[in-house]
């Protein structure tokens, strides 16, 4: 009960939010504090920079100097999602509909964290964000309608942590991932000789956890090793109709999100320039097809309906540089791809018309006094041109043949401030 207490709390202040374009693979969400951004979070496991690096990996805090250190961090994101039509088809005798427009929006995504030291060997921090989200919406009206309209998901991670520093040369660091999910979809349903339109409402929460180490190998090149949990998540809620022919009743998901592991190294060439590189795994092959079920009303333990993603494991990899200039001064620079879990056109859906994915970064550091410091962040991501040919049934009773083509992209623009004391 404390913990779902703590997480209204934190959520009516500081909000579970949403991207419209996820910025990383699928939807997940990459911003976690903004002093990475810059670097296309490259060595985001061994950077120990700030507090954010509890997210990444908590093994870092035992590298932050003495004392208590906050970071706030926001990012706003600005996506653009557009569909074109090849040789769609309507089910059953419905018109064909537009194109739906630009399904991407504007938003912000919130992030902060806050370590401490405790003796001379102990560190301990909390951090709160949103590692997931997604919300992509088309025109009423548009040829997908029968697959997809709406579809929103917003996430909030509470993740407390501790780190241990056995010797000057190798850290380890735990925590605990408590994690909130809700999940908002709208869809038209085909009736034969007409329309309506179907909400569904689903949240809930879970816990998990991630765990990390930091090792120094040699004087001036430090490697990180960061691994995320899986989170099993049953989620509840209710699916409502617009027709009585179709009746509305309560309803479950089950899903899984999915488990991350990181290496990451930070390499000092010389005094002023130091270099970044991080290759990532995710096992997105966790989420393949996830029914709704009914969970009241006649139907009880009947299918509602059912998302198909059929994903794959994906990589992440990502190189970056630091640039000191002067004492106040640090220019950052970074790259990455970014693999879609989607395997193919087929499994490509309305939803999540996700596609690889290529990161092109920079940023600064400005050290506004000794125990302030700010960081900006500016990333522009391409999707590759991915298309779709998402078969759902052209009968009566279908929901219809999508298939075109996708061009997507995102700018990024991030700020952090860190203070220390």
């Amino acid at each position: 009960m404390k913990e779902k207490v703590c997480a209204v709390v934190v959520a009516s202040a500081f909000s579970i939010v949403s991207a419209n374009e996820a910025s990383a693979a699928a939807f997940a969400l990459s911003e976690q504090g903004a002093s990475g951004l810059g670097n296309a979070y490259a060595g985001a496991a061994a950077a120990a920079e700030d507090a954010s690096t509890l997210w990444w990996n908590p093994a870092g805090m035992a590298r932050l100097p003495n004392g208590r250190h906050f970071a706030i961090a926001g990012t706003l994101i600005s996506p653009s999602t557009e569909f074109s039509n090849r040789s769609s088809v309507a089910p059953g005798a419905r018109p064909l509909g537009s194109e739906g427009g630009d399904a991407g929006d504007i938003a912000f995504v919130p992030s902060m964290f806050f370590a401490m030291d405790f003796g001379s060997r102990w560190n301990f921090g909390v951090g709160v964000n949103a590692p997931f989200g997604l919300s992509t919406e088309y025109s009423s009206d548009w040829i997908g309608r029968f697959q997809g309209i709406k579809s929103e998901i917003k996430s909030l991670n509470i993740n407390p942590a501790v780190s241990y520093k056995f010797s000057d040369a190798v850290s380890v660091g735990f925590g605990l991932n408590y994690q909130r999910i809700e999940i908002e979809t709208s869809t038209a349903v085909n009736l034969g000789v007409a329309e309506a339109r179907n909400r569904l409402g689903l949240d809930g929460d879970a816990w998990g956890f991630n765990v990390g180490a930091l090792f120094n190998v040699g004087r001036d090149t430090r490697v990180g090793v960061h691994y995320r949990s899986s989170i099993d998540h049953e989620l509840d809620g209710d699916t409502n109709f617009t027709s009585p022919a179709v009746p509305s009743s309560n309803a479950r998901l089950d899903v899984k999100t999915p488990a991350s592991l990181s290496l990451s190294v930070a390499h000092h060439v010389d005094d002023r320039l130091e270099m970044l590189a991080d290759l990532t795994w995710w096992e997105w092959s966790n989420i393949q097809s996830v029914p709704v079920v009914r969970t009241s009303g006649p139907a009880t333990g009947a299918t509602a309906g059912t998302f198909a993603f059929n994903f794959d494991n994906t990589w992440r990899a990502s190189i970056g540089a630091n640039y000191k200039l002067d004492g106040a001064w640090t220019l950052k620079f970074g790259v990455a791809y970014d693999q879609t879990p989607v395997p193919n056109a087929e499994s490509r859906t309305v939803r999540l018309p996700d596609s690889d994915r290529y990161w092109l970064s920079a940023g600064a550091k400005y050290r506004l006094s000794p125990s302030g410091v700010v960081d900006f962040g500016y990333t522009f991501i391409k999707a590759r041109d991915a298309s779709i040919d998402s078969n759902q049934g052209t009968g009566p009773i279908g929901a219809g043949l999508v298939n075109g083509s996708y061009k997507a992209s995102v700018h990024l623009l991030g700020v952090q401030y860190q203070h220390s004391f």
